[in-house]
């Protein structure tokens, strides 16, 4: 069953990740294990490998199973339950005589019938009648010859079945919403690492076009210092330019020392998202690299229509709505103690004889009780586990509400963070092309002797503060996008039906979460039938 919710996970992430835009120019995926190379992921080829291998989504699928063996231990309350009992015993013949007789062969009241009495107590009454027939016939001669098996053995055979109570087939049905949440928590997994891998890839992108930024940077400052020192060795400037040039040149390059480990450290994040390990031959190396482009594709958003969307597919939502309903299964279960509680026993009981330990000579039968419990008085315990489980049902009503107002805060924060980094990105493009220019202008200029090397400098900076700038935006839109789309449950498709699901198929629209229903999945009342209802209420007092 989990491997099936998988497999459906993987196909629809497919289905997404399949539009332009989010597949790289180099192919699916390339991977080259060796000395010296490490194994290179597209952005799909990343997802699907994180939901083959990533722990929390692995947990998340053991939860599931888990669940399912709950339903099972449970269901087996309502189910006959059959045991079978043996015992074997031997005893010493020696103590078999000294038991029996004890002390009593000083004792002059003891006579043999009362041994033979003191044998045969609490043998069944079949074997009692055969074995008396001839202790009750008179003799002169003492009995001496009754001795017992020094083996004895019981074999049984019972069955017991639940008629009736109030608690176990609550809690069935509980267990099956159990299992519908941690099936929804599964999805909610899948649909956050799908997110979190997003990001993370895109984090590796744009840290490695910063690397590349400030590498151009170092390089142009580079080329600028040397040029400086070539002039100031023919005489055309003086040593104020050079030291500038240097001071410059080196107040960069801890900027590039940060953005390769920045590069570095989050090639390490997405490996630990995706469940690879450390590998020797890598040595200092990252264990992957990536393959892709930061893309910018904008879309048209609705914000009403989104919100009303993710409140309508949320795994989030469908979890807390699960709460729910297995919390009124225990708040009837709890409420069904005071109910009768019936149970049948039947079953067969095969006994050894006490003086023959023959398999032909043992007593065997059949027994069957009935019996029921109803409690009368209970001092308020059972009581007081209503009200318990009343109060738990009241929490997950709340939190399912509060859970509501979470999905519509996430998916609006997500909503303005598009918006943001939209309009960054669109006032950073014309403003990377101006910087351009102007470093460009700059070193014409300075070429030219009608400018000063303060100007290069200048322009150098905003131009690699326009670059970041615009790299961060496209970073921030990719991973809003990628937020926005778990927000309102766009990651993948899934169906609730689950007709082919056993025990308990779930058919119906349970798990519908739209705004115009409570947290039980009722009809909430409009605006209208409240303030009706209101009015009678008021009328009638």
């Amino acid at each position: 069953m989990t491997r099936f919710f998988l497999c459906l996970g993987i196909v629809a992430t497919f289905g997404i990740l399949g539009q332009p835009g989010f597949a790289g120019s180099e192919g699916m995926y390339r991977e080259t294990v060796s000395s010296s190379r490490v194994p290179t992921f597209t952005l799909d080829q990343a997802i699907l490998t994180a939901l083959q291998r990533n722990p929390t989504l692995l947990n998340a699928e053991q939860e599931i199973k888990r669940t399912r063996g709950v339903i099972i231990q449970v269901r087996a309350q309502a189910l006959p339950q059959i045991n079978a009992n043996a015992n074997f015993q031997w005893t010493d013949p020696n103590l078999t005589g000294a038991r029996i007789l004890g002390n009593s062969s000083t004792t002059s009241g003891f006579t043999p019938a009362a041994a033979a009495a003191s044998l045969l107590e609490g043998v069944p009454a079949s074997q009692v009648g055969d074995a008396r027939t001839p202790l009750a016939a008179p003799s002169p001669v003492p009995v001496r010859n009754v001795e017992t098996s020094d083996i004895s053995y019981a074999i049984s055979v019972t069955g017991t079945q639940l008629i009736f109570n109030g608690t176990t087939f609550n809690q069935i049905r509980g267990t099956f919403f159990q299992r519908d949440s941690a099936y929804f928590a599964f999805r909610n997994v899948l649909d956050q690492l799908i997110s979190t891998v997003k990001t993370q890839f895109y984090q590796i992108i744009v840290n490695r076009d910063l690397v590349k930024v400030n590498a151009q940077n170092v390089n142009l400052l580079e080329a600028q210092l040397k040029d400086q020192q070539n002039r100031f060795e023919a005489g055309t400037v003086p040593r104020f330019n050079v030291l500038q040039a240097d001071v410059q040149l080196h107040n960069q390059i801890p900027q590039l020392i940060t953005a390769q480990n920045n590069l570095r450290i989050s090639k390490l994040q997405l490996a630990k998202t995706l469940g690879l390990d450390f590998q020797r031959r890598f040595g200092e190396s990252p264990p992957l690299d990536v393959i892709g482009d930061m893309p910018y594709i904008p879309r048209s958003i609705e914000l009403v229509d989104a919100i009303e969307l993710g409140k309508q597919r949320r795994a989030f939502l469908k979890q807390a709505r699960a709460n729910v309903l297995n919390q009124l299964q225990q708040v009837r279960a709890a409420a069904g103690q005071w109910l009768p509680n019936i149970t049948t026993t039947g079953g067969g009981e095969w006994v050894s004889s006490p003086i023959n330990s023959s398999w032909h000579d043992i007593s065997k039968g059949w027994t069957a009780l009935v019996q029921g419990s109803v409690p009368i008085w209970d001092s308020g315990a059972i009581a007081g586990q209503v009200i318990q489980q009343r109060a738990l049902l009241s929490e997950t009503k709340i939190t399912y509400d509060d859970d509501v107002r979470q999905v519509e805060l996430e998916i609006q924060q997500a909503y303005s963070n598009l918006q943001q980094n939209r309009e960054l990105i669109q006032s950073q493009e014309k403003n990377v092309e101006l910087a351009e220019e102007a470093v460009r202008l700059a070193k014409a200029r300075l070429d030219a002797g009608a400018g000063v090397q303060l100007d290069v400098l200048n322009a150098t900076v905003q131009l690699l503060q326009a670059q970041s700038t615009r790299l961060q935006a496209l970073f921030g839109y990719n991973s809003s996008l990628a937020e926005f789309d778990r927000a309102t449950g766009a990651q993948s498709t899934y169906s609730e039906m689950f007709a082919n699901l056993k025990p308990r198929a779930t058919t119906t629209n349970t798990y519908y979460t739209g705004s115009d229903v409570d947290a039980m999945g009722k009809p909430k009342e409009t605006g209208e039938e409240r303030i009706s209802t209101t009015t009678r209420r008021t009328s009638s007092k």
